[in-house]
């Protein structure tokens, strides 16, 4: 059961509702999970989910390469609201079965596609290690340009923020889905 809920629309204050009504009507089309808790900070909800909808619809990172590397984040944190909802969307770009399988029992996928190799390995090093060597900031400009390795680092660092809020404020999977993440 989650710890924190959106408000009944009806009592929101008028600062949350105008936030929620944004993000409603913005590209997601509703507001997102995490804004649950961001909503006690109006100002906070409004920035952090405009934040989100750009890096989700705007980054020039591909949106096969951006949800890969939000698979991995969600993964490293058992994040299962986002999981269940980017690993969809990976589906729907055209990121291969194999490799969402692999992530998600926390082994190394085989790659075909060379740039979803380097996101994953840039992805894996900052999570994992909090440090992306030489080689594989070279390797990563080569294959996705200096904006790229900064729009994956976005990326990973926003999905970060969004599964930590989810886990503190254990904003979930409704009770009748099962969780992958074991």
């Amino acid at each position: 059961m989650a710890r924190i809920t959106f408000p009944p629309l009806a009592d929101m204050s008028p600062a949350e509702k105008s936030a929620y009504d944004e993000a409603a009507a913005g590209l997601r089309g509703h507001a997102p999970a995490p804004m649950a808790a961001w909503l006690r900070n109006p100002e906070l909800a409004r920035r952090a989910q405009k934040l989100g909808e750009y890096i989700r619809f705007q980054i020039d990172l591909s949106p096969r390469l951006r949800e890969l590397a939000v698979l991995v984040v969600a993964r490293y944190w058992s994040a299962h609201h986002e999981w269940r909802i980017h690993k969809e969307k990976a589906i729907e770009q055209g990121l291969s079965p194999h490799v969402i399988t692999a992530i998600t029992a926390r082994r190394r996928p085989r790659f075909e596609d060379d740039a979803e190799r380097v996101v994953y390995d840039i992805a894996m090093s900052v999570v994992d290690t909090r440090t992306l060597p030489d080689a594989l900031y070279r390797e990563g400009v080569a294959a996705l340009g200096e904006k790229g390795v900064v729009e994956l680092v976005s990326v990973l660092g926003y999905y970060t923020f969004v599964s930590m809020t989810l886990l503190a404020f254990e904003i979930g999977l409704p009770e009748q889905l099962q969780p992958e993440l074991l």
